[in-house]
């Protein structure tokens, strides 16, 4: 995803790409921001779907563990939203301060907690939702099936990837 700060420094070789480090601070900001805009509509179209549920006619009929699911999922959602909307604002705090590679570094640790966050919040929904139209011993193999894939899909693989690249 990005270069580390002590990386960008040091103009230390990305794959043979003829960069000064301020350019490549440059363009691992833009590609973070980027990857960004596509987590930050799944997560706003998520979080609108778990906060119209209360309005819908069967939410009255969650039982007592399907209403902790789903506050959980509102503040894991708000989470997320706040984590994916971070590096913004830590851009702001940092802008003209010639401070990019920092900026760079922070943003990706901030944006990799909330790509595990998400993870949970997928995990989560598809606990509730699983729960409330099959039943929980369902839910609970949906979910978990869930969870696994998530963190072979993020974790595992772009590690892989990384290791045979």
């Amino acid at each position: 995803m990005s270069v580390g700060a002590d990386e960008a420094r040091t103009g230390a070789d990305d794959r043979g790409r003829d960069e000064t480090p301020d350019e490549r601070s440059d363009r691992n900001w833009v590609e973070l921001l980027q990857e960004l805009r596509v987590m930050q509509t799944g997560v706003q179209i998520l979080t609108g779907f778990l906060l119209t549920l209360p309005f819908q006619a069967r939410f009255a009929d969650l039982d007592e563990f399907q209403v902790g699911v789903y506050l959980t999922l509102v503040g894991l959602s708000v989470l997320t939203t706040g984590l994916f909307v971070t590096p913004v604002s830590i851009h702001r705090a940092l802008f003209r301060k010639h401070r990019k590679p920092e900026l760079v570094t922070l943003s990706d640790r901030v944006t990799r907690a909330g790509i595990v966050v998400l993870a949970l919040v997928f995990t989560g929904t598809v606990l509730l939702v699983v729960d409330v139209v099959v039943g929980r011993t369902a839910a609970l193999w949906a979910s978990g099936s869930v969870l696994v894939l998530l963190t072979a899909l993020w974790l595992v693989l772009p590690r892989v990837a990384v290791r045979d690249a």
